[in-house]
């Protein structure tokens, strides 16, 4: 039985795995991190025991928000090199990586498969997954629900920096009557121009990648790349960037 090489990204909010093993298609999961990411490490490892009998024999990485807390990985390594290498290898060429994850969005600059360049936005939530979760929770909606109502809103201007002003323009906002359509439009053209007021100080490869939970949502990218004035790839399995780097490093690092 040919040697498994599993990643885990223990994120602040989604905790991701990919497990690769010789011949077979890489297999991925989420589940959410909850308020302690080492109970989270400790239900995923239990979830591997159960599926695959020769576990003691894998090699894991463990890398994310929460990447202490998996006492069993063989390697912990930054979200940076694993998310690198992860949207390298998805997309196969030179990118610019722009992960948007629950507490910060990373800029990531991949040549040859190697983290050139890197920033990442943690002093705000505003650009963030967070501030959606926190946006659509006071307007009543799922995420799902608010990126669908996005879509067919105009945009209300929302131009605090701080999450918590920026909900009170929001509760302003509801106050004067406005439509959850126009307001829905607003919190993810906010985000979407944070996110590029972030990444247009640095170069752009010819590929931009969005990783992180609204990787695959082609609003959203179309929405990034006309405020980058550059395409910005929606990316079907983006959120395992991170996970599928991981197993990836710990495939190299058995050589």
């Amino acid at each position: 039985m040919s040697r498994k090489y599993i990643g885990i990204d223990i994120g602040s909010t989604a905790s991701k795995v990919c497990i690769l093993e010789e011949g077979k298609e890489p297999v991925f999961e989420v589940l959410p991190t909850g308020w302690n990411s080492k109970i989270t490490a400790g239900i995923i490892k239990q979830d591997l025991e159960k599926r695959y009998d020769d576990l003691d024999d894998a090699k894991v990485v463990a890398t994310g928000y929460g990447r202490i807390s998996v006492e069993y990985a063989d390697h912990v390594i930054t979200e940076i090199s694993c998310h690198g290498i992860g949207g390298y290898n998805m997309i196969g060429r030179d990118c610019t990586i722009i992960d948007i994850g629950g507490q910060d969005t990373k800029y990531i600059n991949v040549v040859g498969g190697k983290p050139i360049d890197f920033l990442m936005n943690d002093k705000c939530a505003a650009g963030t997954g967070k501030f959606i979760e926190v946006m659509a929770n006071r307007l009543g909606l799922t995420i799902e629900e608010l990126f669908e109502l996005a879509e067919i809103g105009e945009p209300i201007s929302i131009s605090s920096l701080c999450t918590v002003f920026a909900e009170s323009e929001v509760i302003n906002y509801m106050g004067e009557g406005r439509s959850r359509e126009d307001l829905a439009a607003g919190v993810i053209d906010s985000v979407a121009l944070k996110v590029a007021t972030l990444v247009q100080r640095k170069e752009l490869q010819d590929t931009v990648i969005i990783t992180g939970g609204f990787s695959n949502n082609e609003f959203f990218a179309s929405l990034l790349s006309k405020k980058l004035g550059k395409t910005a790839l929606a990316m079907p399995d983006g959120r395992y960037a991170g996970a599928y780097g991981a197993a990836l490093l710990a495939k190299q690092k058995d050589k």
